[in-house]
């Protein structure tokens, strides 16, 4: 089974490039994050044309997230337990969508992003994440194969991005953000990209400015975290980077991950 995680930046705008792109993959299951669409907008017809079953968690222009599977689709959760609200919203920001695909319990998630050091916006992303962190216990003692999947807006290593110096005041680095997403690692997860990626210099995502992706000025943001029974089936994993190529690019670049059957 081949699975994958992409931030496509806007489901609409990216959907012939999303559609190429599964032809040439022959992915089995896709976490996908901002799709920027509500279900009345999103283009169910032409991914299930393609063999995928959908599911998709969106509200409006902002966040959104879903799955396509074609391995099967079942048990289809969106939130997880405890996740919080921002501001005075009255539901959850669209940012987490679970499924059972193949046997594989998939998670796609969008981390929010946290704007800046003092952001009221980077207290809501650290509470987001201790609540993921809640969740990601439990999924991590049960022994179906999970992973969760998505842009997780944190750089945990140095390495991680082009310039430390640059980010050094700056949020995806800093020790809280790094700190939370150490606790899901430590709530039974372990990334199982980085081994068959190794860095420096390898990242997810280039910004669109000032020529960052031609200089190669990025940074690892997307990641895919398994259980130890998901780990266990790993065989390798790489980072699309030709996918970032061309007019029309998202800012991110997919995951894909081989999983032995």
């Amino acid at each position: 089974m081949r699975i994958a995680t992409w931030n496509v930046n806007s489901i609409r705008s990216r959907i012939d490039r999303l559609e190429d792109w599964l032809r040439r993959s022959d992915v089995d299951v896709v976490a996908i994050q901002e799709t920027k669409a509500r279900d009345d907008q999103f283009p169910f017809a032409r991914l299930e044309a393609l063999g995928y079953a959908v599911a998709h968690h969106g509200f409006n222009h902002w966040n959104g997230v879903a799955i396509l599977s074609r391995v099967g689709l079942d048990d289809v959760e969106r939130g997880f337990d405890g996740v919080p609200v921002w501001g005075d919203a009255a539901v959850p920001e669209a940012r987490a969508i679970g499924a059972r695909c193949g046997g594989v319990r998939v998670w796609s998630v969008y981390v929010p992003n946290g704007r800046n050091i003092e952001d009221p916006h980077m207290a809501y992303k650290l509470q987001w994440l201790a609540r993921l962190r809640d969740a990601a216990a439990l999924w991590s003692a049960d022994p179906t194969p999970t992973a969760i999947m998505g842009d997780w807006n944190i750089a945990p290593r140095d390495e991680d991005v082009w310039s430390m110096e640059y980010y050094l005041d700056k949020s995806h680095v800093s020790p809280p953000e790094r700190a939370a997403f150490q606790a899901v690692l430590d709530a039974g997860f372990a990334d199982v990209v980085r081994e068959h990626t190794p860095g420096p210099g390898t990242y997810t995502y280039w910004d669109y400015q000032q020529l960052r992706f031609p200089k190669n000025r990025g940074m690892r943001i997307d990641f895919v975290l398994g259980n130890a029974p998901f780990a266990a089936r790993v065989e390798g994993a790489v980072i699309d980077r030709e996918e970032r190529k061309g007019k029309g690019a998202s800012d991110h670049a997919p995951v894909v991950v081989q999983l032995a059957d």
